[in-house]
């Protein structure tokens, strides 16, 4: 299989895949493109000749192409029902595609305002955020209070106990929360670092700090260096 991801410093909706195949050992190729959002760009003429409709991430397993973050988790588990990639029991599995069907489709202020970038360190943005925008601060106490709950329930170390799809779908907050030093509890705080000290997500970050790639239209608070 080809996994094929955009910048690694930008792309959470690469992280969530690549991080679920490789922490859970599931082998593929990794085809990386630079983001373009030209029509013309050499990203979108690539790209859309495994998926017309030019976004990554995109799985290839052969003849078939299988796009979006959920779909795609969805079509590992039944492959490799092994690595039990969703909860084994009924109810937390239930709950964790809950979390990510939340997610999926929600939080549109705290992505929109907190992009992911692993190079940037802009607690001054999150500080001014978490004061002037209504969203962001209820986008970040229901993830708060949704993780609170789940590791309450599960005993951690992750949100369902063991290392399930949820975490790697919610691999890309923990890197906001960092970036933009947004203020969580105690126990969310050792969450995110549990998933960073994850041998996958050391490997992301060291790779996303290794591009040295800017993307103006993924930078809304820094100037070009």
């Amino acid at each position: 299989m080809q996994l094929w991801i955009g910048n690694k410093n930008y792309s959470s909706w690469s992280l969530r895949p690549w991080l679920l195949m490789t922490h859970t050992g599931i082998a593929f190729d990794e085809v990386k493109l630079r983001l373009g959002f030209a029509a013309d760009s050499e990203f979108k003429r690539r790209i859309q000749a495994v998926l017309p409709a030019g976004r990554v991430p995109v799985l290839v397993d052969g003849d078939l192409s299988v796009w979006d973050t959920l779909a795609i988790a969805e079509y590992l588990a039944e492959m490799f029902p092994d690595k039990q990639l969703w909860p084994p029991d009924r109810r937390a599995r239930a709950n964790a595609r809950s979390m990510c069907a939340e997610m999926h489709s929600g939080f549109a202020a705290l992505r929109s305002n907190c992009p992911m970038n692993i190079e940037a360190s802009l607690p001054a943005v999150g500080e001014r955020l978490l004061r002037d925008d209504a969203g962001v601060v209820a986008d970040l106490a229901r993830i708060n209070a949704m993780w609170t709950q789940a590791l309450a329930a599960s005993g951690g170390p992750f949100l369902f106990g063991a290392f399930s799809v949820a975490d790697a779908y919610f691999a890309p907050v923990c890197a906001r929360i960092r970036t933009y030093a947004l203020p969580v509890p105690p126990e969310v705080a050792a969450y995110v670092d549990r998933i960073f000290a994850l041998p996958a997500v050391r490997r992301w970050v060291d790779e996303a700090m290794a591009e040295h790639d800017w993307l103006a239209e993924d930078e809304p608070y820094r100037s070009r260096p």
